[in-house]
C-alpha cells in the first residue's frame, strides 16, 4: 500500500506538530501546527485546540497569513502568541512579529505590543498575574522605545545594513547578530486597554503627533523629532528588566514567580571570545538585579521555578577540558539562591528539561536514555529518580496538569511524527486527538547492537523495507547523528529514514561513543578523539547489521550531517567498504573549522591541539576510494561553507582526471543554513541524494534532477 513518504511531494505536505502549551485547568492543549503553503516554499503555523480529557476533536484557533507561533496561557486562559499578522491599528505594514492574546472568553486576537523590532519570543509567563515577559531586540544607541523606532526607520530608509561589533561572536547558526541587541521585556497585560475612550485617545495621540510632525517640518521646536511617534497608549508599555545588554541576553531563559513580581533569568557574562552563563533575580517592578549564581568555570542554565513560588531548579555544568567531558548537574535552591543542593547525584543521564511536578515534590525530567526519550521523576527529597515512561518514544514540551498531576506532552519516535499524549502519574500513557494524524509507514523498525572491542554495548535503530529477506537482500544505509552529543531517538523532519525505506532501504540509525543516553563513560569513550572509538563503533555495528541475512553487504552506503558529515568523511579516508557516501554540513580541516565558526571558543577549548590535527579529515583526503556527494549552504554558520569548498577544492586537487571530471558531486545551496529547510530545497536535497546512491548502491543511472536545470 502506497504510504506518503513514497512521494517527495506527499511527504513535504504532511502537517507538523512542533509545540505544546496547557491551559491552567488541564483540560486544554493548544498545538503549534505547521502545514506546506499553497505554493510549496514555506509552512504556514497556526494555533490548534485540543482537549486532553474525555471526548472531543481538534479545533482550529488562530487563522492568517503570517502564522502563530510560541503559544502560551494567561492565568485566565486567554492564549498569547506571537504573530507577524496585521494589525488593523497600525499605520505601519511591519514585516515583525508581535505578541498577541485572544481571549478565552471568545473574540477576536488583539495585539499586545507594537515594538518596531518586533518580540522575538515569549520569555515567560507569570502563572498568578496579568505579567509576561517577552524577548525582543533593540537598538543600542536608542533611549527609549520611541527613538528605537525613529533609528529603525532612518537606517531602513538610508538601506543601511552595516554593523559595527564591540565583542565576539557577530553571528550565530545562519543569522547576524546586531546592530540590534536582545532584551528582555516586562508586559503587564492588566494595562491592556480595549475601550472606546481609549481608541479615541490613542486616536487623538496620533493626531497630534502627526501635527508635531508638520510642525517640525516647517521650522518650529515641537521637543521631539519629526519620525518619532509614541508608543500607543492603548497597549501596555513593556518595561526594559535587562538595559545596555550587550550579548548577555542572547539565548537568555527564564522563568516568572507566580505572583509575577520576580524575573530568574540564566544570562551570559563575556569571557573574551567565551563566557559563562550564571543565574540572576530580576525585581519586575524596579529593575532591581541580584546574582544568584555565578561560578568560573561553570554555567548555570534552565531555571524553573515551584508552583509555590519558593523554590528554584536549574542545571549546572563545569566546563568541559580535552581531558573529558562534564556532567549536567540538576540542582535546587531556595528562590534567593540560598540552601542550594544537588539532586539525582547518582543518576548518569542528561535532563533535556524539567518542570516541578504538581505538588512541588520532585521534578519531571526528560533525557535521552537507551535510544529513547523517557518521562522521570527527579525527587526532591534525595530518593532515588525513577523512569515514568517505558516505550519506544522521545518525549518533549512536558507541561503539569496541577489538578490532577497528569502530564501532558508531545511524543515521536522514529515511525509516528510528534503527537500530543497524556501521561499518568503511573505512567500509563493516552493518545489525543491531533489535527496532524500519523502517517502510515512503510517498512518495519527493530533495534540492533554489538559489543565493541572495549567491551562497551553499542547499540542502534534498524528500520527494514517490506520484503526484506534472505532471498531478497536490502542494501543498507549507515546513517550517523549529528551533534556530536546526540541519539538517534526522535522524529526528524529534515532527516527522514522512512523515505529511503520506501525506495527499498535498509537504514542504520547507531549511536556509537559520544552519543547520549548511555552515560558519561560512553561519552568520554570518544572525548578529544573523534576518528577513535566512534569510528570503530560504527564499523563494528555495520557489521552487525550486514551479517543479517536480509541485508545486503555488498551494497551499502554512509550519510551524515554537521558531526556526522564529520565522521562521513573520516570513514571515507579510513575504509572503502561503502559505494558512496554523503556529506553533509560537514567538518573537513578541524583547525580551520575551529577558528571560524560561530563558537569557536568551545572548539577550541575541547580538543587539544594535537587531537585536533590527528582526529582531522582533510589529512586522508589522498585515500578516497569512495564517491562523496558533498552538500553545503552558504549561510551555514555554524559548519561554515569554507569547510565544503575546501573538501572540494582537495578532493579535485587529489582525485580530478587530466579533464577535471571525478565521481564527486558538490550539491550547493547558496541561501540554505546548516539543515537545509525551505521545502522546495529539501526535496532537491532528497532526489539528488536518492540519484546519487542510486547510480553507486543499486548501479543505475544518475538521474539529474529536474530543477537543478
Amino acid at each position: 500500500m502506497p504510504t506518503p513518504f513514497d512521494s517527495l511531494d506527499d511527504y513535504i505536505a504532511l502537517p507538523r506538530v512542533e509545540g505544546l502549551a496547557l491551559s491552567p485547568d488541564g483540560t486544554t492543549a493548544v498545538l503549534t501546527v505547521a502545514a506546506l503553503k499553497k505554493d510549496g516554499t514555506g509552512y504556514e503555523r497556526s494555533l490548534w485546540r485540543v482537549p486532553t480529557r474525555g471526548d472531543g476533536g481538534p479545533r482550529r484557533l488562530t487563522r492568517s497569513a503570517k502564522g502563530e507561533s510560541g503559544a502560551a496561557f494567561t492565568p485566565a486562559g486567554d492564549v498569547l502568541f506571537v504573530s507577524a499578522r496585521p494589525d488593523a491599528e497600525s499605520e505601519d505594514d511591519d514585516e515583525s512579529g508581535q505578541l498577541w492574546l485572544l481571549p478565552a472568553g471568545g473574540g477576536e486576537a488583539r495585539p499586545v505590543t507594537r515594538l518596531a523590532g518586533g518580540v522575538d519570543g515569549i520569555a515567560a509567563v507569570a502563572e498568578q498575574a496579568d505579567r509576561v515577559v517577552v524577548a525582543a531586540s533593540l537598538l543600542p544607541g536608542a533611549e527609549s522605545l520611541e527613538a528605537e523606532a525613529s533609528l529603525r526607520g532612518r537606517r531602513k530608509k538610508r538601506k543601511v545594513s552595516a554593523i559595527l561589533h564591540e565583542a565576539y561572536p557577530i553571528r550565530y547558526w545562519d543569522h547576524d547578530l546586531g546592530p540590534a541587541e536582545p532584551h528582555l521585556l516586562s508586559v503587564d497585560l492588566g494595562d491592556l486597554q480595549d475601550t472606546v475612550a481609549a481608541a479615541v485617545a490613542e486616536s487623538s495621540a496620533q493626531a497630534e503627533s502627526t501635527a508635531d510632525a508638520a510642525a517640525e517640518a516647517a521650522g518650529a521646536d515641537s521637543g521631539a523629532g519629526p519620525d518619532e511617534q509614541p508608543y500607543p497608549a492603548t497597549l501596555p508599555r513593556p518595561r526594559d528588566l535587562t538595559p545596555r545588554p550587550g550579548r548577555s541576553a542572547d539565548h537568555a531563559e527564564a522563568a516568572l514567580t507566580p505572583d509575577g513580581a520576580t524575573l530568574i533569568v540564566s544570562l551570559q557574562r563575556p569571557e573574551q571570545r567565551g563566557g559563562r552563563r550564571i543565574i540572576v533575580s530580576i525585581d519586575t517592578a524596579t529593575g532591581a538585579r541580584t546574582t544568584l549564581f555565578d561560578e568560573v568555570g561553570a554555567d548555570f542554565e534552565a531555571p524553573t521555578i515551584s508552583h509555590d513560588g519558593t523554590r528554584l531548579a536549574f542545571l549546572r555544568t563545569e566546563k568541559s577540558t580535552p581531558a573529558a567531558p562534564t556532567d549536567y548537574e540538576v540542582w535546587v535552591a531556595d528562590l534567593d539562591g540560598a540552601a542550594a543542593r544537588r539532586i539525582a547525584e547518582g543518576w548518569d543521564r542528561w535532563a533535556s528539561s524539567f518542570v516541578f511536578d504538581a505538588g512541588d515534590e520532585a521534578l519531571v525530567a526528560t533525557a535521552d536514555a537507551n535510544g529513547r526519550g523517557p518521562v522521570f521523576r527527579l525527587p526532591l527529597d534525595g530518593s532515588a529518580p525513577s523512569q515514568l515512561t517505558d516505550d519506544d518514544f522521545t518525549y518533549t514540551h512536558v507541561a503539569v496538569d496541577r489538578t490532577t498531576g497528569d502530564l501532558v506532552a508531545l511524543r515521536s519516535s522514529w515511525v509516528v511524527p510528534p503527537h500530543p499524549v497524556r501521561i499518568d502519574p503511573n505512567g500509563t500513557v493516552t493518545t489525543l486527538a491531533t489535527p496532524a494524524p500519523a502517517p502510515a509507514a512503510p517498512g518495519t523498525i527493530t533495534e540492533v547492537e554489538t559489543t565493541a572491542s572495549d567491551g562497551a554495548r553499542v547499540r542502534g535503530w534498524l528500520l527494514l523495507p517490506d520484503g526484506a529477506s534472505a532471498d531478497a537482500a536490502a542494501p543498507l544505509l549507515l546513517w550517523i547523528h549529528g551533534g556530536p552529543l546526540n541519539s538517534w531517538n526522535a522524529w526528524s523532519w529534515r532527516w527522514a529514514p522512512l523515505l529511503a525505506v520506501a525506495r527499498g532501504y535498509a537504514v542504520l540509525l547507531p549511536d556509537p561513543a559520544l552519543s547520549t543516553g548511555y552515560g558519561l563513560d560512553f561519552i568520554a569513550r570518544g572525548w578529544n578523539s573523534w576518528g577513535g572509538k566512534p569510528y570503530t563503533d560504527l564499523m563494528s555495528i555495520t557489521d552487525a547489521a550486514v551479517a543479517r541475512d536480509d541485508i545486503d553487504e555488498t551494497r551499502t552506503a554512509a550519510m551524515g550531517g554537521s558531526f556526522g558529515g564529520y565522521m562521513a568523511n573520516w570513514v571515507a579516508g579510513h575504509t572503502d567498504r561503502f559505494r558512496a557516501i554523503v556529506t553533509h554540513a560537514s567538518l573537513w580541516a578541524l583547525d580551520q573549522f575551529a577558528g571560524t565558526t560561530d563558537d569557536s571558543e568551545y572548539w577550541q577549548r575541547i580538543f587539544t591541539a594535537e587531537a585536533m590535527l590527528e582526529n582531522s579529515p582533510h589529512r586522508f583526503v589522498s585515500d578516497i576510494r569512495t564517491p562523496l556527494m558533498v552538500v553545503h549552504g552558504d549561510k551555514d554558520y555554524r559548519v561554515p561553507v569554507g569547510e565544503g569548498l575546501r573538501l572540494w577544492s582537495e578532493l579535485a586537487e587529489h582525485h580530478a582526471d587530466e579533464d577535471g571530471h571525478m565521481p564527486h558531486r558538490f550539491l550547493y545551496f547558496p541561501d540554505e543554513n546548516h539543515w537545509v529547510l525551505k521545502p522546495q530545497h529539501a526535496i532537491v536535497w532528497y532526489e539528488t541524494v536518492f540519484a546519487f546512491l542510486a547510480q553507486h548502491v543499486l548501479g543505475e543511472e544518475f538521474e539529474r534532477p529536474e530543477l537543478l536545470g
